[in-house]
């Protein structure tokens, strides 16, 4: 199958701070919050969530498309990407920015603050999907640009593509009858819980609302797994027991790209949510979203010490 990513591009500096933010918060002087957090380490990793789910969509031999816009500072990365087997050839430079920056500090307790500097992600709308060739199978919208986000979402209608709606950090920026219409006709929507509870109160949608505008509706509940909703099913899918937890940033985007391999093969919804689950595994015991690696026998023996695929994961060896 042909996925087509849009979406951030970002360079992602990640932070550690050794204590608790909820100690650090006092609720009755919320309206003049001031904090800095001393942090104990610092790293620069290459992220954004298209390039993010990406990376795990080739880790599991998908030749996956991105289409974005850059700075002047992406080539190194540029190469990586294409070297891991992500097709860049649609990732557009533009000169005098940087390409957009993630900062996030991490606590002991997993729980984050993060700041994001658009940088040449704010040129997104430049590019559109009129000008795509061939025509992608699946165009994954997520977080970008609003009015990126809004393009590309209809430019899928118009075009009749099927499309995949992840708004995620941009549901804050979102008001509800964009959220709505954006959801209106999408194959799917990937959100995680808190997510989903904000975009309900904002179009007044409930679960069964969604429904009727969205075939699939895609929950992700942390540690508690996720759950995927359609109009006639309901599949839990649990998580993968983790050897140890080193960093939570990206999680969300390799379950997605775990999710999508499994999708592009034609594999039941059970089954692709179990391939996203160890994806999303993977990536939590590295520092950083594209920092997990592996073999694509190595993640289908493993993938076997914990579900049952029937044999159909030989058709990722």
């Amino acid at each position: 199958m042909d996925i087509l990513l849009t979406g951030s591009v970002a360079y992602d500096y990640l932070m550690t701070f050794p204590g608790l933010f909820k100690e650090q918060i006092l609720p009755e002087r919320l309206e003049k919050i001031s904090l800095s957090f001393l942090v104990d380490s610092m790293s620069r990793q290459r992220g954004g969530v298209a390039p993010n789910i990406a990376y795990t969509l080739a880790l599991l031999g998908e030749r996956p498309r991105v289409m974005a816009t850059v700075g002047e500072d992406f080539e190194e990365y540029r190469a990586w990407l294409e070297s891991k087997g992500v097709d860049t050839s649609l990732m557009e430079v533009v000169p005098g920015l940087f390409t957009a920056s993630f900062f996030a500090t991490t606590d002991r307790a997993n729980a984050q603050i993060a700041s994001f500097y658009p940088g040449a992600m704010g040129e997104a709308a430049r590019q559109s999907l009129t000008e795509v060739r061939p025509r992608p199978d699946l165009v994954v919208v997520s977080p970008n640009a609003p009015d990126a986000m809004t393009k590309f979402a209809a430019e899928c209608r118009q075009l009749q593509i099927p499309y995949l709606y992840d708004p995620s950090q941009q549901v804050l920026r979102l008001e509800g009858p964009e959220l709505a219409r954006d959801m209106e006709g999408a194959q799917f929507l990937f959100v995680n819980d808190y997510e989903f509870g904000l975009i309900s109160k904002k179009t007044g949608w409930d679960l069964t609302q969604m429904l009727k505008h969205v075939q699939v509706v895609v929950v992700t509940r942390g540690k508690d797994g996720a759950d995927l909703y359609t109009g006639s099913e309901q599949v839990f899918i649990p998580t993968v027991p983790e050897r140890e937890i080193v960093d939570p940033t990206g999680v969300g985007d390799a379950f997605r790209g775990g999710f999508l391999a499994g999708y592009g093969r034609g594999f039941d919804w059970k089954l692709c949510g179990e391939i996203g689950a160890l994806a999303a595994v993977y990536c939590l015991e590295q520092k950083g979203p594209q920092a997990h690696s592996y073999t694509r026998a190595e993640f289908v023996a493993r993938f076997r010490q914990h579900f049952d695929d029937g044999g159909k994961l030989d058709a990722l060896l």
